[in-house]
């Protein structure tokens, strides 16, 4: 199973440290850009379930290929 942590940065070393701490557990830090395409695509991802679920409205193709 994998498992994405938002760790606030003032306790992310010791967090880091106690899972090192467990063999079977690995750690493997994301970059900065990797965690900001992660985030984006989670945000992308909520914004088509909540436009199949009728809470928001889709933008029109035309549209979007305008503010390209």
């Amino acid at each position: 199973m994998k498992v994405l942590l938002d760790i606030k940065e003032d306790k992310a070393e010791f967090i880091l440290e106690l899972l090192h701490n467990f063999n079977f557990v690995k750690v493997k830090p994301l970059t900065p850009y990797k965690a900001g395409v992660l985030e984006s695509l989670r945000e992308a991802v909520e914004e088509v379930n909540q436009i199949k679920a009728g809470k928001k409205k889709a933008q029109p193709l035309s549209e979007f290929l305008n503010e390209l």
